[in-house]
């Protein structure tokens, strides 16, 4: 089963791209955790977009969670929106399955 961690110091682009290898969808990065407005610049550290009173630190990532669970944790952690797309990116995927199943 695919896997990886997350934490500040991580790159939007590094985020993106391991999301893609280990579950086949695409990620999309927000500035504000609610997924509104603009997107994350690619060069940015999670840590450095990460919203005020947030508190930061680690999140290890399995294929078998369900992508809304993993939305809100992302958002929990380091304050910052995420949205699970397919894997050409065409449309957001069910917030029910499970990363894994994202990509496909």
């Amino acid at each position: 089963m695919a896997d990886f961690s997350l934490n500040g110091r991580t790159k939007v682009k590094t985020l993106k791209a391991n999301f893609k290898k280990n579950f086949g969808g695409t990620l999309r990065v927000y500035k504000s955790a609610t997924c509104k407005g603009a997107f994350a610049d690619d060069e940015a550290t999670l840590a450095s977009i990460r919203a005020e009173g947030a508190k930061g630190g680690e999140l290890f990532v399995k294929g078998n969670i369900q992508v809304g669970n993993f939305e809100k944790k992302v958002a929990e952690l380091f304050g910052v929106g995420v949205q699970v797309a397919n894997a050409d990116d065409s449309k957001l995927a069910d917030n029910s399955i499970t990363l894994s199943a994202s990509g496909k």
